[in-house]
């Protein structure tokens, strides 16, 4: 008994530390969208430019390093790649602070993209050998609350870090201050957590896997048609958030100048700690009950969450005061989180054990090449493009209206999944069990 609890209290300290470099993650992508509008100003850009430097330049080598990183996590250290990446990606924030132009500030930015590449596919990989595929969606929903965790810790280190008004916000030093951080964790990551044996929930501890190629592995994944359908469903779902975080910040000091701002970092991080992290942990317990009974649920719930959230994203962007923007925001948190402890899940689970991290790097591709790379860049374009026959803030309302249709493609993504899912799940058990009998 001893031993089993010793167990589990390792693997809830691994746990709760990836989430912790997970919220580094998103610390560091949100923080910038936090930012925008005093980096923008600093620095002279246009909305396009600055939705290029928010999801473009950082997606396109996020996705194309990660592949490779995936390669060597499924065969190497996994522990190794997390903390060097976290360092990394760390040590580029804090040359984005010091950029003085436009072309230093996205080749750091570039460089934050590299390194946060190596993150999340051997943290996947990792949880996914310390806890069974019954437990999977819950402990991926928790290493998913890194994400409001971020956003949450982003806001709040930004409301602390600057002075008393919008016109004294040192922008340069936050991002100082957060590279240094990121390093130090590194550092404990790299001191605390042991490589566990891959395939340890499925396979007997004696048994060895073969690694297969990159081109079996690419093949083997891109067969799954649920895994298609719910990179895709999760992507486009996420090409409206990351659109929609880009360009919060600054539409609310334009909808309304006067408002305290460091009052609205607060409430917003406290918002996105509290009701978004609430959906991500119901979400995933939920997705992991319902699942039980029903393989489905693991699409009928994104399905339902996303297509709740298109009406309040809407009327977050029309509502008239900033007040009635937080109230409507905070409904839109909580089903916008619904979907990741699923979605994570059916990303392991349809995987080949000896092929986990390179589930979770080409799910990353698919996802940052449409959301990341395409949200902000999209709706910046938009806002310039409306800008010619409206006020900025009017421009912003449209361009806003017009991304959250991207939520339509997630919905129908998700219900495909819903419908196909079940085939594919008993597939992924047998080929494991394959796997098992023939190493």
């Amino acid at each position: 008994m001893g031993s089993q609890n010793n167990k589990n209290n390792y693997r809830t300290i691994v746990l709760i530390l990836l989430t912790l470099v997970y919220s580094f993650n998103f610390i560091d992508r949100q923080i910038v969208g936090i930012l925008a509008p005093f980096i923008q100003k600093d620095l002279g850009l246009t909305n396009t430019q600055l939705g290029l430097l928010t999801g473009f330049y950082f997606a396109l080598f996020y996705t194309v390093v990660a592949i490779p990183i995936a390669w060597l996590a499924d065969r190497y250290s996994r522990v190794n790649i997390v903390s060097i990446a976290l360092a990394t990606w760390s040590g580029f924030t804090a040359l984005f602070g010091l950029a003085g132009n436009y072309l230093q500030i996205s080749l750091a930015r570039m460089g934050v993209g590299i390194g946060e590449a190596g993150g999340s596919p051997p943290s996947h990989s990792i949880i996914s050998d310390l806890y069974s595929k019954e437990e999977r969606a819950s402990a991926l929903g928790v290493y998913s609350m890194g994400i409001p965790f971020g956003v949450m810790a982003a806001y709040l280190v930004t409301a602390s870090l600057i002075g008393s008004s919008t016109e004294a916000v040192d922008w340069r030093r936050i991002f100082v201050v957060l590279g240094l951080s990121g390093i130090a964790l590194a550092i404990l990551v790299r001191v605390i957590i042991r490589e566990p044996k891959r395939g340890n929930m499925e396979l007997k501890p004696a048994t060895n896997l073969r690694q297969p190629p990159f081109k079996e592995s690419l093949i083997t994944l891109l067969s799954i048609p649920s895994w298609w359908a719910m990179c895709f469903g999760i992507a486009f779902g996420s090409f409206v958030a990351y659109a929609f975080s880009a360009f919060q910040t600054k539409y609310l000091i334009l909808l309304d100048p006067s408002y305290d701002f460091k009052l609205l970092l607060i409430v917003l991080g406290i918002l996105n700690g509290t009701t978004y992290a609430g959906g991500t942990f119901f979400g995933a317990r939920i997705a992991d009950k319902w699942g039980a009974q029903n393989i489905k649920a693991y699409g009928w719930l994104p399905a339902l969450a996303v297509l709740i959230t298109l009406p309040l994203g809407l009327m977050c962007f029309w509502v008239p005061t900033v007040d009635l923007h937080l109230i409507s925001v905070t409904f839109l948190l909580f089903f916008s989180g619904i979907y990741f402890g699923p979605c994570f899940a059916i990303a392991q689970t349809l995987a080949p054990i000896n092929q986990r991290a390179m589930s979770t790097a080409l799910f990353f591709f698919i996802l940052n090449m449409i959301a990341l790379g395409g949200g902000p860049t999209f709706a910046g374009w938009l806002i310039d493009f409306f800008k010619a026959g409206s006020s900025e803030l009017v421009a912003t309302r449209y361009a806003m209206s017009a991304v959250y249709l991207g939520l339509i493609p997630s919905i129908i993504s998700f219900v495909i999944v819903a419908k196909i899912l079940p085939r594919d799940w008993k597939n992924a058990e047998l080929r494991n069990i394959e796997l098992a009998a023939n190493n």
